[in-house]
């Protein structure tokens, strides 16, 4: 798994990141690549803060099923908060690794993982699980961080470069993106769409993904790659002088298979 604890603190600090109009924005891409019905049965893997499961639920209905897993007791306890749905099905939640689901075969109609296969080390073996509790012609809604296409303006570009290429050890293959097409075609599925979602933030504004994303950056990268913590908190602390010259741009990337 990553290097990303995520604790109390950090699973706040997330939280906070996934409210921002960005994360927001983002959802809506997931749920239209979802395209969920009335009734339908979904799996949220490392459901988190439970966001996009509560807007899932208020989608399949009374009739539906949502269930998420996660391995962070912290994230678990956020989510629990959301579980009760308004006509939608209480969220079933449960501490669990993807690569071991606790839930019998074709139990699903619907797999949706959000940030997350990019932290897990054995990436075909969680989706050999996801194939396993899909219904035949079942589909999966993947979407995940290439690290490498962040553009962040600093002050001092050799420390962005050292900050950054630190911070991609939070993830166990923070370049996914790039070969998940192919594990997604030998782990049985067939790729049937794929689209980039991107995130752009000009000028620093607080409320904004990659404003809430500075301090999870600084407190992590201290003692990886060669970053001392008084760099961290210098870069920091330059890019919230940056004002109307801040620039931020991250790509990520969505992927719609469907069960062979």
């Amino acid at each position: 798994m990553s290097g990303l604890q995520f604790d109390s603190e950090v699973s706040r600090q997330v939280e906070a990141v996934y409210t921002t109009p960005d994360v927001v924005e983002q959802r809506r891409s997931v749920r239209a690549a979802l395209a969920l019905r009335q009734g339908d049965r979904v799996l949220d893997v490392g459901v988190g803060p439970g966001l996009l499961a509560e807007e899932m639920a208020a989608e399949v209905g009374s009739g539906g099923r949502i269930c998420g897993i996660d391995i962070s007791d912290s994230m678990l306890a956020i989510a629990r908060t959301r579980a009760d749905v308004p006509g939608g099905p209480g969220i079933e939640l449960e501490f669990a690794p993807a690569g071991r689901i606790p839930h019998s075969a074709e139990s699903f109609d619907v797999v949706v993982s959000t940030q997350v296969f990019e932290y897990i080390d054995d990436v075909a073996g969680a989706l050999d699980e996801v194939r396993r509790v899909l219904r035949p012609a079942g589909r999966v809604v993947l979407l995940d961080t290439d690290w490498g296409s962040a553009v962040w303006r600093s002050n001092d570009d050799a420390r962005m470069a050292r900050v950054l290429k630190a911070f991609e050890e939070h993830a166990a293959d923070p370049h996914l993106p790039r070969t998940l097409a192919g594990v997604l075609d030998k782990s049985g599925f067939t790729v049937t769409h794929r689209q980039v979602v991107p995130i752009l933030n000009a000028g620093y504004d607080p409320r904004t993904y990659s404003a809430g994303l500075i301090d999870i950056v600084a407190d992590f990268v201290p003692d990886h790659g060669g970053v001392t913590a008084a760099e961290a908190r210098a870069w920091a602390d330059d890019l919230r002088t940056l004002g109307a010259g801040y620039f931020f741009s991250l790509n990520r990337y969505l992927f719609v298979a469907s069960a062979l």
